[in-house]
């Protein structure tokens, strides 16, 4: 056999024993009369040991042991005269007494430890060396933890897995589709799907009632830090229920992950409804695990001789607090940060309550100490606080707002990793007007259903509906969300009126779905889940890409395998497709 144990499980109990262990050789150290060797799997690290008083030519064996080389070695497990105990099997090592080279390896590229040496387009060129370190490799393991958490939980709420297809319909909402040429059927296309969204209604339509899948979807949009083109979705639907019982289930859901995860009780889930959130934080997805609420100043700063403030829609600010110490030169990057084109902000004025309990501002000339009093009220604000003000027009004031707002909270780390702080935001509108294309579109997805007690509402205020929505946000980050969905035809055939469908397009598009409503379908609503965001928070982070085996970067390329790439012409013609050079494109 190549191995008797792993290399993460031999200790004291184990002297004396002799055992085989197979790995690669990550770290060599020779010390003249004697060598060590660390050995690394999965499971950890084992350190072994080369002595020349016993055997010199394996000695010489081990010295031609370069760093990732494959190997078996078999000796005694013994007691080490210097311990580590920064590893669980620092107290032993192997006294080799047989060592076979399984594989030669090349020098890697970078070096293969918990830091390394690589930058991150070199690690994902070579991922399959990069998953060899322990962060990476940790990294995936807590995601196979989390996926059985999320199966074994389900499974006993009593949800049913059932696979949905990958190659369905394109429709025209949400975000670009990625294409798939059909070569049975030339000139017509499969899209990849962007959630599983009909088929799970299609199933409480067939009576499955509890169905959930971990899915992968497909997007074709620009990459961020927390978004790839393919990414994985924990997808649920149930009948028969309403918004409280989906609620009450998936918080059961987080509350089990982040016990049996994180060890971590939470008990409290606050709901927020979303005109609450974007006037109090200045977005949907707020992190309540630090202040800094928003303070709207209108009423006492404005008609005062300051233009910037009496010309303003909004003026607005938080209270940062034990700040007043800040510098000048401090004040100026918080300026210069707001004034970034990604924020959008024009300036920043500061009000300092000093220690002393003097008040002072960027704008004194135009303010009172009364004046400035009062600003430091409506904040309830304590000596030593820091007042940061923005003015302009209200949303993109808000906006700019809580960039900032998270941009402090990082800096003073106030957001820590290993705090966790769930919130439901409810409430959202259902509908949103774009200018642009003098349109409404649906805010979630056309299936969400209005709050029933705004269905009046539909004939004439489609901007106050709500929607029977609901998103689920842990630590600044949406992890999931859903809806209660439209279950009856007249209404879905309505919506889609309002969305600017004609009912030609609404049946060539969604026919499928309407007709199925014509026979019996139930009352439901579900959620999905970031699969990949939630892992990546549960691990202390907010990127997903070191918690997906293989990702692909900025450019939405896989640099290890070099996709996309161009296909073969043969296949071209079998698709009956023909490549347009970039030059004729333009």
């Amino acid at each position: 056999m190549y191995r008797t144990h792993n290399c993460g499980e031999l200790r004291l109990s184990h002297l004396g024993q002799t055992v085989t262990l197979s790995g690669w050789v990550q770290r060599t150290r020779d010390f003249g009369a004697m060598s060590f060797i660390d050995l690394r799997d999965r499971y950890g690290i084992t350190q072994l040991s080369f002595n020349a008083e016993t055997n010199p030519e394996l000695l010489s064996k081990a010295r031609e042991l370069g760093r990732e080389f494959v190997v078996q070695v078999s000796g005694q497990v013994v007691e080490r005269s210097s311990k580590n105990t920064q590893i669980p099997t620092g107290e032993i090592e192997i006294a080799v007494a047989e060592v076979t080279v399984l594989n030669a390896a090349k020098t890697p590229p970078f070096t293969i430890e918990d830091q390394t040496d690589g930058g991150d387009e070199l690690r994902m060129k070579y991922r399959y060396l990069d998953i060899r370190r322990k962060p990476v490799r940790d990294n995936l393991l807590l995601r196979n933890r989390v996926s059985l958490a999320v199966r074994n939980y389900l499974s006993e709420q009593g949800f049913a897995e059932v696979e949905t297809p990958f190659l369905i319909k394109s429709t025209p909402e949400g975000a670009r589709d990625f294409v798939v040429p059909s070569r049975m059927n030339p000139g017509e296309f499969y899209a990849l799907p962007q959630s599983p969204q009909t088929f799970k209604q299609l199933l409480m339509v067939g009576g499955m009632d509890k169905y959930y899948q971990i899915v992968k979807c497909f997007r074709d949009e620009d990459l961020r830090a927390d978004r790839q083109p393919e990414f994985t979705q924990i997808d649920c639907e149930m009948a028969f229920v309403e918004q409280e019982d989906i609620l009450q289930t998936f918080e059961g859901l987080l509350k089990h992950l982040l016990k049996s995860i994180r060890n971590v009780e939470v008990a409290n889930f606050p709901r927020m409804t979303y005109d609450h959130a974007m006037r109090t934080y200045g977005n949907d997805k707020p992190d309540i695990r630090f202040g800094m609420s928003f303070v709207e100043l209108n009423a006492i700063v404005q008609n005062k001789g300051f233009v910037v403030f009496d010309a303003a829609e909004l003026v607005v600010g938080i209270r940062v607090a034990g700040a007043a110490n800040y510098t000048r030169k401090q004040l100026d990057a918080l300026t210069d940060f707001v004034k970034r084109p990604q924020v959008g902000a024009s300036g920043l004025v500061w009000v300092k309550y000093n220690e002393d309990g003097t008040i002072k501002s960027s704008v004194d000339k135009f303010y009172s100490d009364e004046d400035r009093a009062a600003i430091a009220a409506a904040f309830g604000a304590a000596p030593n606080d820091l007042m940061l003000i923005l003015a302009g027009s209200a949303n993109k004031t808000r906006k700019a707002l809580s960039e900032l707002r998270m941009h402090l909270g990082n800096a003073l780390g106030l957001r820590k990793p290993d705090e966790f702080a769930p919130l439901w935001v409810v409430d959202f509108p259902l509908l949103e007007w774009d200018e642009d294309a003098s349109r409404w579109f649906a805010m979630h997805h056309p299936f969400t259903a209005p709050k029933p007690e705004d269905l009046h509402l539909m004939a004439d205020n489609l901007g106050a509906v709500r929607a029977n929505a609901y998103d689920l946000v842990l630590n600044g980050s949406e992890i999931g969300g859903g809806s209660i969905r439209i279950h009856n035809r007249e209404l879905q055939r309505q919506l889609f009126e309002i969305l600017g469908f004609t009912e030609e397009e609404a049946q060539a598009q969604f026919g499928f779905l309407m007709n199925a409503f014509e026979y019996g379908a139930p009352p439901h609503g579900g959620i999905a889940f970031g699969f990949d965001r939630l892992v990546a928070i549960l691990g202390g982070h907010e990127t997903i890409r070191d918690y997906i085996a293989f990702p692909k970067n900025n450019a939405g390329r896989d640099v290890m395998i070099d996709a996309p790439a161009n296909i073969d012409s043969a296949q071209l013609d079998e698709l009956q497709l023909r490549v347009v050079p970039v030059q004729q494109k333009q």
